[in-house]
């Protein structure tokens, strides 16, 4: 299982450099000017894959560290509340092209929580993209953020679009609600969530029950 995640780490570093260079050259082609409308849509559809699978290698090298416990973490004290809005503000063109109505429920005063506010950024935008990307049309996505006996806890919840199988860990790498794979993504959202929560000294859990997908931290 080592060597497993040291290759793996390994090879998504590797793929940085080549994949860099692939989307700046991008880039460079998207400001060519005169040409062909059906070249500049070769161009748009490389500029669009390639940043896809940027953001793919990105999260496999980011689990694999947190695999190895060699994710760094700056924890502080930080305002819990405050930070779900900002995500859900520099998420707000994300969720209004999505269709979907998203309810959050946050407390107006501080709920102070020690955590990595950049990685904890990170997760909610993880858990919210998810959820974007694989609710029913429609329908409404629920964010609550309660306070009881010491602990801070954020729950998401949405209607899924497809009935999710019984019995899997859908915070475990690679591992997909969708399993025809006909939807984008890595299968690493949750997981990532999970690996950056747990590393900040969290919980996390998530079920499945009556169609609708809920997770759970808690701090």
């Amino acid at each position: 299982e080592r060597m497993k995640v040291e290759l793996i780490t390994n090879v998504s570093h590797d793929l940085k450099t080549p994949l860099t260079s692939i989307i700046s050259y991008t880039e460079l082609l998207q400001q060519e000017e005169g040409l062909p409308d059906h070249v500049q849509d070769y161009i748009r559809v490389l500029s669009d894959k390639s940043k896809r699978l940027q953001v793919m290698v990105r999260d496999v090298f980011e689990v694999s560290k947190a695999a190895t416990g060699n994710l760094s973490v700056d924890i502080k004290p930080i305002d819990f509340a405050k930070l779900l809005r900002q995500t859900l503000a520099d998420m707000g063109e994300a969720i209004e092209e999505s269709g979907l109505a998203l309810r959050p429920r946050l407390p107006e005063s501080p709920v102070w929580i020690a955590a990595d506010g950049d990685r904890l950024y990170r997760v909610f935008q993880n858990l919210i993209g998810n959820a974007l990307k694989y609710s029913l049309e429609g329908s409404r996505i629920y964010l609550e953020l309660t306070v009881a006996d010491g602990q801070a806890a954020a729950v998401l919840r949405n209607t899924s679009r497809e009935e999710l199988p019984d019995g899997v860990d859908l915070t475990e790498r690679f591992v997909r609600g969708d399993e025809s794979r006909n939807a984008s993504g890595s299968g690493l959202g949750l997981s990532i969530a999970r690996s950056l929560t747990e590393r900040m000294g969290g919980t996390i859990a998530a079920r499945y029950e009556a169609g609708r997908l809920w997770v759970r931290l808690c701090f």
